[in-house]
């Protein structure tokens, strides 16, 4: 087999490596993708999928288990980046979900409560390709989750009588993985997905059982899909 040679001369090294530097500034002008001190806004349809369930319902109820079901809803979050790859992320949505009984007697009662959920969570992003269309990130962070205006079901109400249902705050940790896809030069696609740790304890104050105890293990898998905005 034979090979023909190549000879570069000092001419065509010199023409290659112009064409080089003049196509590189071209090539960084078209994916400028984001930098340090962009400050990125987006808009998304969430999937919450709370993936744990609860401890007994103390006293009266210790081998009852209760879970909560999905729920879908708008979420707004703010990302400022500190350099071209070190974001920092505040995530805001609420949430309304339901808690129903899964076994033993609360599972003949079905829903049990309905609440409102507000789980604010900051996280800290490494973003891989900050200059290119399509850029990928990890984060962690910290959730702080509120409940607010819980309500005991029709049917717990009609087993145990009128009931009061309060909910702590709970404090968790926060881990991310999403990408954004350019679609010009100021607004992108986005796919986010988040499982956000969250074990509040419930306390309802009821008729026939007195004051009961549930501490449950929400923990959701958050998945988004949504478009963003370079301010």
């Amino acid at each position: 087999m034979k090979f023909s040679k190549l000879i570069v001369t000092p001419a065509a090294l010199a023409a290659a490596l112009g064409v080089g530097l003049t196509a590189t500034p071209a090539l960084a002008k078209e994916g400028e993708g984001i930098k340090a001190h962009d400050v990125l806004l987006r808009v998304r349809g969430i999937w919450v999928k709370p993936t744990g369930t609860s401890d007994g319902v103390l006293p009266a109820l210790p081998g009852d288990r209760v879970t909560v079901r999905d729920s879908f809803a708008p979420e707004v979050d703010l990302t400022w980046m500190a350099t071209n790859h070190i974001g920092f992320e505040l995530i805001a949505a609420t949430t309304r979900h339901s808690a129903h009984g899964k076994q033993g007697v609360t599972a003949g009662i079905g829903k049990v409560l309905n609440t409102w959920v507000l789980p604010p969570t900051v996280t800290a992003q490494y973003h891989f390709n900050p200059s290119g269309k399509v850029r990928p990130y990890v984060g962690a962070g910290l959730n702080y989750t509120v409940f607010w205006n819980e309500k005991a079901s029709d049917s717990l109400v009609a087993a145990v009588g009128p009931t009061r249902v309060h909910i702590n705050d709970s404090v968790g940790y926060a881990l991310q993985g999403g990408v954004d896809v350019d679609i010009n030069k100021r607004f992108f696609l986005n796919v986010d997905a988040k499982y956000i740790d969250i074990s509040p304890r419930a306390t309802l104050d009821t008729t026939a059982l007195g004051r009961q105890t549930v501490k449950t293990r929400i923990s959701p898998v958050v998945v988004g899909v949504g478009f963003g905005i370079r301010l």
